[in-house]
């Protein structure tokens, strides 16, 4: 199969070229720089529109991981303009010239989060639930829509709403563990708000699957099947490593220092399950987060 990624210079883009190729794809790569590698890279310039629908023929699948990363110290409207027009517009460009296609792909894995639930306590959340509010809740609202032209062209959209990505080679995890190794590493506010996560390994797994799966499209909640609160992911963290967890951060010091961007990403409890995943019966290799960062830090 050949198969177009867009973000593939980002952490899940070049895991995920790397991983389809030793799994026999033939991977392109969309590049915003002119003078790349001819044979497997197709230029294209979200901003400007600039993208040769010839260029996209005759392809299986595009998967579209582009997107400004939403890390910084702080949002400023700036930030959140680029994370919003980087998402946006890449993804709007993709499927408008998905649709010009004689020979479009057969499916689009467009990428999107779980930050769409936004802040929701204990509630479960499979891919049924409504959306919630705030930022993230509304750029991933907005980051499915801008499929619409694939849809009005029949070509099936599957929106992967990603957890936290596990990795010690990058990601939240490899943030964290410099402070966890030190020692330094506890709760953040009450603990309480939960985490959905997601082991790269399986994330990986999980889109080979999608990629190998008929018929489906919509929203897939890509997290482990055990969601846990920041109290408890902080303790097996600590409890691997061999290291005590006793700081914490208050709230209102986590508010202070990053902002809107602490509450929606540090504070929010999101509690999503993945239902479709299960109930196509896709078998996790990591279900339970101290089997998960066992396997990453002690192997």
């Amino acid at each position: 199969m050949k198969i177009l990624i867009s973000g593939s210079s980002g952490f899940i883009g070049a895991n995920a070229a790397s991983f389809l190729r030793l799994h026999g794809y033939e991977v392109y790569r969309l590049v915003r720089i002119k003078d790349s590698n001819p044979d497997t890279d197709i230029y294209w310039n979200p901003a400007e529109a600039v993208l040769d629908y010839r260029r996209l023929e005759g392809f299986e699948a595009f998967i579209n991981l582009a997107g400004e990363s939403i890390n910084a110290l702080h949002w400023s409207e700036a930030k959140k303009k680029e994370m919003y027009d980087s998402r946006i517009q890449a993804t709007r460009l993709l499927c408008q010239t998905a649709a010009q296609c004689h020979k479009p792909p057969k499916k689009i894995l467009n990428a999107s989060a779980i930050g769409y639930y936004g802040d929701r306590g204990g509630e479960l959340l499979d891919e049924s639930a409504p959306p919630g509010e705030g930022f993230l809740a509304d750029l991933c609202v907005n980051w499915g829509a801008a499929t619409a032209s694939a849809h009005a062209a029949s070509i099936p959209v599957i929106l992967m709403r990603f957890g936290v990505v596990l990795s010690p080679r990058g990601g939240a995890l490899k943030s964290m563990l410099p402070p966890f190794k030190w020692g330094g590493g506890g709760k953040l506010g009450s603990g309480n708000q939960y985490m959905s996560w997601i082991a790269l390994d399986d994330l990986l797994h999980i889109m080979l699957f999608l990629l190998q799966t008929d018929g489906l499209k919509g929203p897939v909640n890509i997290v482990a099947p055990e969601p846990v609160t920041n109290a408890t992911f902080t303790k097996t963290l600590g409890s691997v490593l061999h290291r005590p967890t006793f700081c914490s951060v208050p709230e209102v010091a986590v508010r202070w220092i990053f902002g809107e961007m602490g509450q929606e990403l540090f504070l929010s409890s999101t509690r999503a399950i993945p239902k479709k995943c299960v109930d196509l019966r896709y078998k996790f290799l990591y279900p339970n987060l101290l089997e998960a960062l066992t396997a990453m830090l002690q192997n």
